[in-house]
């Protein structure tokens, strides 16, 4: 598979995972996993999530001798990728283990049984933005 098409399939994968984990932890009442996750920090996920999303497929839609479909835009889409795997990352550590006198019940979890979801969720994206850095660098897109 050529790494042009693989680009264009990953990138309404990472808009699923962004939405998704929206959606999956924006209740505090009902996260799943051993804690919650700061508010912030899923601010920070969804933001930059969008916002890489939309300089992306603006970069992709646009000629690259236009400024839409310049390296300027493309290099901060990839800067905001990068920016939401390493906090969806953060958020699956959620799910460490948790040992002391203090430490609660692990939650249980509506969507999924343990954490095989958010894991495959997140360590995807991290594998879809290291594919777009990769075709970035290579001038595949």
């Amino acid at each position: 598979m050529s790494t042009e098409i693989l680009v264009y399939v990953l990138t309404p994968l990472a808009a699923v995972v962004v939405v998704l984990t929206r959606l999956r932890l924006a209740r505090g009442d009902a996260t799943a996993g051993h804690s919650q996750i700061s508010s912030r920090l899923l601010l920070l996920h969804t933001v930059a999530g969008s916002a890489a999303l939309v300089l992306w497929v603006v970069f992709l839609a646009f000629p690259e001798d236009s400024f839409l479909g310049g390296s300027v835009i493309g290099i901060v889409a990839l800067g905001f990728f990068w920016v939401t795997a390493i906090a969806g990352l953060l958020i699956l550590m959620r799910w460490l283990p948790t040992r002391g006198k203090h430490a609660g019940d692990k939650a249980t979890d509506s969507w999924s049984k343990g954490p095989g979801l958010s894991v495959l969720a997140h360590v995807g994206m991290l594998v879809g933005v290291v594919v777009f850095t990769f075709a970035y660098l290579t001038s595949a897109v």
